[in-house]
């Protein structure tokens, strides 16, 4: 576990050593009697106490604003998971994926030019000696809502998007992998959303002031 001792320090976005990261964890997973049932603890934390909101703006991207804020997307919510993670004490890292969602809400295929996904995010957590990935991007009132199925997660098998959803529907399909990181690989993340999407999704992104964007790709449909 040496060269994965990164995967326990404070980073940039997951500030682990935020006064406000670890008492959260220190409250969260009271009385789990091992680390799997902190594990466990704090993913139901992250899934559904942190509202799933793609209007988010990029910014803060740090753990411990997303917890201050109560919401955010998927990098934000497994950003704050791999926080919350290495301050009880388990190694935690992220990983990075493109992915279609054939369930996508119409407004954001709008945005999106499509149903791909580029730089979902995702948390992997080190127990028993093995990494195990985790998903706490929909909350659970959000898969009530559209018929997802939810995201369960036990700390020994990997909990990621489902591909079908209650109604047997194709879901999630994951496309291309981007690796495993310490900390959000901001330039490559922010290049790869440009690319796709275009600088005015970018813009928006990090201002998290969609009307106008969401204008302009009405109007674009329209004519």
């Amino acid at each position: 576990m040496d060269e994965d001792m990164q995967y326990l320090k404070a980073a940039s976005a997951v500030d682990s050593d935020a006064e406000a990261v670890r008492s959260a964890a220190r409250r969260i997973p009271a009385g789990a009697e091992d680390l799997r049932e902190k594990a466990k603890a704090l993913f139901y934390f992250v899934r559904d106490e942190i509202r799933y909101n793609p209007y988010s703006s990029l910014y803060p991207l740090t753990a411990s604003g997303t917890l201050r804020r109560g919401y955010g997307f998927c990098v934000q919510k497994a950003v704050l998971l791999a926080a919350l993670a290495r301050a009880v004490g388990i190694p935690a890292r992220l990983g990075f994926a493109d992915i279609r969602n054939h369930r996508l809400d119409p407004v954001w295929k709008r945005i999106f030019k499509g149903d791909v996904i580029v730089f979902h995010g995702f948390a992997e957590l080190f127990l028993d000696g093995r990494w195990v990935k985790a998903t706490p991007a929909f909350d659970l009132r959000m898969c009530r809502e559209n018929g997802f199925l939810t995201v369960e997660f036990d700390g020994v098998h990997h909990a990621m998007f489902h591909p079908r959803d209650e109604r047997g529907r194709p879901h999630i399909e994951y496309l291309r992998d981007h690796g495993r990181f310490a900390d959000v690989p901001i330039e490559a993340m922010l290049g790869a959303v440009t690319a796709a999407y275009g600088p005015e999704f970018l813009e928006c992104w990090e201002t998290g002031v969609w009307d106008r964007y969401l204008q302009d790709s009405s109007d674009a449909e329209e004519g």
